[in-house]
């Protein structure tokens, strides 16, 4: 009787369990659908897609524009970058086609991101407390809001740098810079993507201080660590230029400082819980 009420009892748990599976499998389903049909509407419009995918390419770009009348004002004729109009070309047959459905694929992804950490967010939620839920209460807003920032920063600030410095640097004048297609939109897509998710440390931070990994004080400490840590990674996404890694690098550090205070909050109300 014991033993069949014990399997009685296993198989709830299983079938709970399945339950679970299958719940995450409908709000991974749905997270996808979005992020397809954006990519169908991008597909539709290449166009204006593609206008703005390779707009760091050309010398009207708004973040070149802006550069110049901020060099006007101040009187620095440096930061206005001049004329960048690349060539591009595309070196193989299926090349237009592939990195079409490619690059709707990245600005799919990209618009389609919201609602998909929403559904994930749903699935997580439930097995919550209360004041955890309470504490993570806007979570899908501050993840949206600080991916789209990073997004934007990587698009209008890292990409066309990189561009500019890459553009102008020579070898030799015997060299003509005429830069591939898949190359061109690669390198727009893991930028702005790498910056988009880099821009999470924030939440990151309070995740791992909520669940005491890491303090305030061991954030201090490895400071100067995290620095080299941070010059690393943009090393590594970055074009092999010193500008496109400082600029990824400083607001990196910015937000590891912002990471910090938010660390000495979450560790001050754990402290006032056990008193």
């Amino acid at each position: 009787m014991a033993l069949d009420q014990l399997q009685d009892d296993q198989q709830e748990k299983e079938m709970g369990f399945l339950d679970h599976l299958e719940e995450l499998r409908w709000h991974l389903v749905r997270a996808a659908a979005s992020v397809f049909i954006f990519s169908i509407a991008a597909f539709l419009f290449k166009d204006i897609i593609f206008e703005t995918i390779l707009g760091p390419t050309q010398s009207n770009f708004w973040t070149y524009q802006q550069l110049c009348r901020l060099a006007e004002l101040i009187n620095t004729p440096a930061l206005c970058l001049g004329d960048m109009d690349m060539v591009i070309q595309n070196r193989t047959v299926t090349g237009q086609f592939v990195w079409h459905i490619k690059s709707s694929l990245v600005v799919g992804l990209i618009l389609g991101f919201p609602y998909t950490f929403w559904e994930v967010w749903r699935f997580v939620k439930p097995g919550l407390r209360n004041t955890e839920k309470k504490a993570s209460r806007g979570v899908v807003v501050v993840v949206t809001f600080l991916f789209l920032l990073g997004v934007l920063f990587g698009y209008f600030i890292v990409t066309p740098l990189s561009f500019n410095f890459l553009y102008n640097y020579e070898l030799s004048i015997k060299i003509d810079n005429i830069f591939d297609l898949s190359s061109i939109i690669g390198m727009v897509a893991t930028l702005t993507l790498a910056c988009g998710l880099m821009f999470q440390l924030p939440v990151v931070t309070y995740i791992l201080s909520k669940a005491e990994i890491i303090t305030p004080k061991l954030m201090k400490r490895y400071r100067r660590h995290s620095i080299v840590v941070i010059l690393i990674i943009s090393a590594i996404i970055t074009p092999p230029d010193v500008i496109s890694q400082v600029l990824i690098a400083m607001p990196l550090t910015f937000l590891y400082e912002i990471s910090i205070i938010i660390s000495r909050r979450v560790q001050k109300r754990i402290e006032k819980r056990r008193l």
